[in-house]
């Protein structure tokens, strides 16, 4: 395996429960881990060392809650509500996609993702074998799922097909191209799917296990058409129906009572916070600062690109560290840290992949570097601060995963940028014509 010592460089690591800056250290390599963290220069040699002097390393950042091919449908229908938005706008333009405007979608939002310092990202979308070949191709981690829904009750497992799809992609795929690609099981969310079948494939999926991938609570409408339908709300629907029983991801949580979020702690559900998702979709602010109070694992997540409308996780850190200040009018809450825990090692937690998420010796080589040499990150007093408050996902001028750079001042190491450009404008060409 081959060695690498990344020299000369600002170092944010998270250790004793805290972020700890090293203004110029040392971070060694050795094949796709990191086996060397500190001020001082190691003892070990390297095949090769990299200065990054101007540079700050930090731990590559992590998406757990995105749509990646919706990048596409950039800009439909702005300025709606959910309810209206999706069924109006996004569904229809969604049945006329096919395998290869997918797979544009996909290369394009892995481009805009690595360009801005995302080495894994959790998905929830269609033709998820398609996932699995762009992200194994490019050098990236994620966690895609066939999804569970169903409009029409009282239609069978079998007929519904989607519980076959989802083991044969299962089978096929979970654990592939070094691990960096694993398969999650999803179900849509309450509104979408069926008791029934829910219950079945939240059974396959502990068979497995797997983690979930769900939307939860959303909106108040969503909430409240539940707790009419069900006498419960959908986090005791889901619970009841075995659902929690797997890690579960459940992305918005924006009006989850109380009582729910007992469940969540009991259960181990990791909330996933989208704020600018929900704030443009007029959704409302999850009391985030409450989960983190109860001691709830809480990750963060950009949503799909027709309700952010970007995947650029630098600028879901800022929003999600400032809204609630506003909303609460506390501003000693959702700190830089915690902000930078949630997009880096709560969202490992999520993903259970529990080697990534931090620079530590022993953890895999997920490292992504800010260009420190601009007017906007200078002075560098406090370095989380920096990150969550000043950067911008365009500082970032290097993306590694798994001790492989895959993106370095503009330039795409494993993917073809002019084809995908190409690819997506033909993709949207098709849509839209």
């Amino acid at each position: 395996m081959s060695t690498m010592l990344l020299s000369h460089a600002g170092i944010l690591t998270f250790e004793n429960g805290d972020w700890k800056y090293i203004p110029e250290g040392y971070l060694g390599i050795n094949g796709d881990t990191i086996d060397y963290v500190g001020e001082e220069i190691p003892k070990n040699t390297y095949d090769t060392e990299k200065n990054m002097s101007g540079k700050l390393l930090m731990p590559g950042l992590i998406n757990c809650h995105s749509h990646a091919p919706m990048v596409l449908l950039r800009g439909v229908g702005s300025d709606l509500a959910l309810q209206d938005w999706l069924f109006n706008k996004v569904f229809p333009i969604e049945d006329k996609l096919t395998p290869s405007i997918m797979k544009a979608g996909y290369e394009l939002a892995v481009l805009e993702m690595l360009a801005s310092g995302t080495t894994s990202f959790t998905d929830m979308y269609m033709l998820p074998e398609i996932a699995c070949e762009v992200v194994g191709a490019a050098g990236m981690r994620c966690n895609v799922a066939r999804i569970m829904q169903e409009f029409v009750p009282g239609t069978s497992y079998e007929a519904n097909g989607r519980g076959a799809e989802q083991a044969a992609l299962f089978d096929k795929y979970n654990n592939t191209f070094d691990g960096r690609v694993r398969i999650d099981y999803s179900i849509h969310a309450e509104y979408t799917s069926q008791p029934e079948l829910n219950a079945q494939y939240a059974k396959e999926c502990k068979e497995r296990g797997a983690c979930m991938h769900l939307h939860l609570s959303e909106t108040k409408k969503e909430h409240q058409e539940c707790i009419d339908k069900y006498g419960k709300t959908p986090a005791e629907w889901f619970n009841d129906l075995g659902v929690f029983d797997n890690p579960t991801l459940a992305a918005h949580c924006v009006w989850v009572s109380d009582s729910d979020l007992e469940i969540l702690k009991e259960k181990g559900v990791t909330p996933v916070h989208n704020p600018t998702s929900n704030m443009k979709l007029g959704s409302g602010f999850a009391p985030i600062q409450k989960m983190l109070d109860m001691g709830i694992n809480t990750a963060l997540g950009t949503d799909g690109a027709a309700s952010n409308n970007n995947v650029n996780m630098f600028e879901e850190m800022h929003i999600a560290s400032i809204i609630h200040n506003g909303y609460t009018g506390d501003p000693e809450i959702m700190k830089a840290g915690t902000v930078l825990k949630m997009a880096t090692l709560n969202g490992a937690k999520a993903q259970q992949r529990f080697d990534i998420g931090n620079l530590q010796k022993g953890m895999k080589a997920d490292v992504i570097a800010i260009d420190l040499e601009q007017p906007h990150l200078f002075p560098n007093l406090d370095a989380a601060a920096l990150v969550v408050y000043a950067a911008q996902g365009s500082d970032v001028c290097m993306t590694m995963v798994n001790g492989k750079i895959l993106y370095e001042n503009g330039v795409y190491l494993t993917m073809d940028k002019e084809r995908i450009m190409a690819s997506a404008k033909d993709a949207v060409s098709e849509l839209y014509n």
